[in-house]
């Protein structure tokens, strides 16, 4: 099936389809591309399995961490809010990171994504958290952040992920019968039931899902590259913040 794209107004300065499938890089980059950084940016973006928290959340609360060992799913924490969750290369995660001179409205690229998705035939709607369904059933959850004058978004779309898997590792398997709850200083996942955009779309690949969404947000049609100078950056932060147990573990 072919959609013709009629491309978002041109505000996005450097647009990336990145080809690296680790969660720790891509978050490193995050990071680096909102404090170092001044250009606007769209990210596209996935990863082999993983579990990803919210900054503020308990491993313990949050992750059946002896099944995703099991698994070989690796477990991070990022620098924003929210809930934990899951990726994988059924999966496509968008980051916006921008400029702004007035308090941020996030649901702006909620609604961004919303008119993408309508686009290629799909009625989705948003809620007050900033999550995304069909059907009742959530298809994408979000979190944002605010550094100085520039602030983040990003967001996952479930295309074609293995529910299954996701299901299990997000599901402690309820450490909080054992009082673990109530000495744990967290902020809690809100669950809901999901699904994947595939059941709509079931003619369309996981790559096309990406190309099509790369050409609707992207500025020029073509992917930006990170500098060498970005990429010592980007791998120094990976190694000295985002794979250490201290950062991962710390709750």
């Amino acid at each position: 099936m072919y959609f013709p794209i009629l491309r978002l107004e041109r505000f996005i300065m450097r647009c990336f389809h990145n080809t690296f499938t680790d969660i720790y890089f891509h978050l490193a980059a995050e990071e680096y591309l909102l404090k170092q950084e001044t250009d606007s940016v769209f990210m596209l973006w996935q990863d082999t399995p993983s579990v990803v928290m919210g900054k503020h959340q308990s491993v313990q609360l949050e992750v059946n961490r002896e099944w995703a060992e099991e698994q070989q799913i690796q477990i991070a924490r990022r620098f924003s809010g929210g809930g934990a969750v899951y990726h994988d290369l059924g999966n496509v995660n968008l980051t916006f990171i921008e400029t702004v001179s007035r308090l941020p409205d996030f649901s702006l690229y909620l609604h961004r994504i919303l008119d993408f998705l309508k686009q290629i035939g799909l009625p989705a709607k948003g809620d007050e958290r900033l999550g995304i369904y069909l059907d009742g059933l959530k298809i994408s959850g979000s979190a944002q952040c605010v550094h100085k004058n520039r602030v983040l978004y990003h967001c996952t779309l479930l295309y074609d992920t293995n529910l299954t898997a996701l299901n299990k590792v997000l599901n402690p398997e309820r450490n909080i019968e054992t009082g673990v709850a109530s000495s744990v200083y967290a902020v809690p996942s809100v669950r809901s039931e999901v699904t994947n955009i595939s059941r709509y779309l079931p003619m369309e690949t996981v790559d096309h899902f990406k190309a099509i969404l790369f050409e609707y947000f992207s500025q020029k049609g073509c992917a930006d590259t990170f500098s060498e100078k970005e990429l010592e950056a980007i791998h120094r932060l990976r190694t000295e913040k985002y794979i250490c147990e201290e950062w991962i573990f710390s709750r």
